[in-house]
């Protein structure tokens, strides 16, 4: 049967009484519109809820659906124990719907489980519903780190397995929004965070779901945002269908952004069909991109396209700009894909007779050999993004003071160990953020005495 309802739910531990002891009278809308979908999932009668939660085991690479036929949790973490949830999985409703991701090549399933214990995410829903309605088996599905087009694409197929099904299915996402909506806040204040819970609200009132695909992935790290690829999963279980949107109620008076929605089905409706939209707009935009490279991303994208499909290096050529064939210098080849970094090899000194031959040599490594990705395949290659640094002169610096990241890449060195970043990245706004991260990929703790230098890049996009 299709799904005919889902939910977007925020999961503070403190709603619970026991837990907030009297800190929940503080989000008491919140409160009132819980109840209203627990009331509603009970007037439903639903026989298997598909629950999706930050919470759960988190890969990178890989959404994790929890296996087996139950499992059971509790609230000691917060102090606790008493809480305690015991659910039955709809185990049947688990294997089709790896069979269905399997079929659409999406990394899913239900390997790799760390920990069996239901989390917060998935119980503080289960502690609502359960007040009015208990006869239903549950779905667990976890987020990953993969983007979030590939998170709407699995929530097609909750919505094929749950069209196969002869079963009633309801859908909820759980997940906080922003965390940095106050200083007093878990991570303190930032622009982005108020920005990004009044964009997510939006959406749920007006049913948009395109949005939440747009969103960029360094502005939602800046918002401290929990619960956007948990709500991406279920807006593609609703993909080509009509929906009636409803913000039942919106608060942050702890400094995290706290929001109840409700989706009811009304039908299909082709102009929803948001993943072939976001698809179709992608290819669009690329290849404006690749209509206008200059001659550094044009040989990257050759060398590493070249590389995969013809399995040979080609060749330097001679109608290259001057300073192509006869200079070096190092070079950094980046690739990104949907959003997110897909590769980033370079080196610091040239290692080769010329910058072309460096971009040739690093373009292919970036796709194929960066340890932190599986190789790039040959169905990816219209899809990635190219920039090409060739690096400056390394100069030596004796204090943070002389570092701007938006201008100088930096090195950090102590014997054998070094670690570089380019400058000028999404996300990293201050000198001290950018030695951290560069001493982190060096392993020097901060602790440690090291030698920096920067650099400046002339970079290409």
């Amino acid at each position: 049967m299709p799904i005919t309802n889902t939910f977007i739910v925020p999961h503070p531990p403190l709603i619970i009484p026991k837990i907030g002891r009297g800190q929940e009278s503080k989000i008491e809308k919140t409160v009132r519109a819980y109840d209203l979908i627990a009331k509603k999932i009970e007037e439903l009668k639903p026989d298997t809820i598909v629950i999706t939660t930050p919470h759960s085991i988190m890969y990178s690479d890989y959404i994790h659906i929890s296996p087996g036929k139950s499992a059971k949790g509790d609230f000691r973490e917060f102090g606790e124990p008493d809480v305690k949830f015991e659910i039955e999985y709809d185990v049947d409703f688990v294997s089709k719907l790896c069979n269905f991701a399997d079929k659409e090549e999406i990394p899913a399933g239900i390997l790799g489980e760390k920990r069996k214990s239901l989390d917060h995410g998935t119980m503080i829903p289960l502690y609502f519903i359960n007040k009015y309605y208990k006869d239903y088996k549950i779905v667990r599905i976890s987020i990953s780190g993969l983007s979030l087009i590939e998170h709407y694409n699995f929530g097609k197929c909750i919505a094929k397995t749950a069209d196969e099904i002869n079963k009633k299915v309801v859908m909820i996402a759980s997940g906080d929004l922003s965390h940095s909506l106050k200083d007093e806040g878990p991570y303190g204040y930032t622009e982005e965070g108020p920005t990004f819970d009044r964009e997510v609200t939006s959406v749920m009132s007006n049913g948009d779901f395109s949005k939440f695909l747009e969103f960029n992935e360094d502005f939602c790290e800046a918002a401290g945002e929990c619960g956007l690829r948990s709500f991406i999963i279920m807006t593609g279980a609703l993909d080509g269908m009509s929906i009636k949107p409803k913000l039942l109620s919106y608060e942050g008076p702890f400094g995290v952004g706290y929001a109840i929605a409700s989706f009811e089905t009304l039908g299909k409706d082709k102009s929803r069909f948001f993943g072939e939209i976001y698809k179709k707009n992608e290819e669009a935009r690329l290849k404006d991109i690749m209509s206008n490279e200059d001659e550094y991303v044009s040989l990257a994208r050759k060398s590493l396209e070249n590389y995969i499909i013809n399995e040979k290096m080609i060749n330097k050529s001679n109608d290259l700009p001057g300073e192509m064939t006869r200079k070096k210098a190092g070079v950094f080849v980046s690739l990104k894909m949907n959003g997110q970094l897909r590769g980033c090899v370079g080196t610091i000194m040239p290692t080769t007779n010329s910058i072309a031959e460096e971009i040739i040599q690093n373009a292919i490594s970036s796709g194929l050999e960066d340890p932190r990705f599986n190789p790039v395949t040959k169905n990816e290659l219209s899809k990635i993004e190219y920039s090409v640094d060739v690096l400056g002169e390394k100069e030596p610096v004796d204090s943070i003071e002389e570092l701007n990241p938006k201008r100088y890449g930096v090195i950090v060195t102590k014997g054998r160990k070094s670690g570089l970043l380019l400058p000028n990245l999404e996300g990293i706004n201050t000198p001290e953020e950018q030695v951290s991260i560069a001493l982190k990929k060096a392993g020097i703790e901060h602790y440690e005495e090291y030698e920096m230098e920067r650099f400046e890049v002339v970079r290409h996009k």
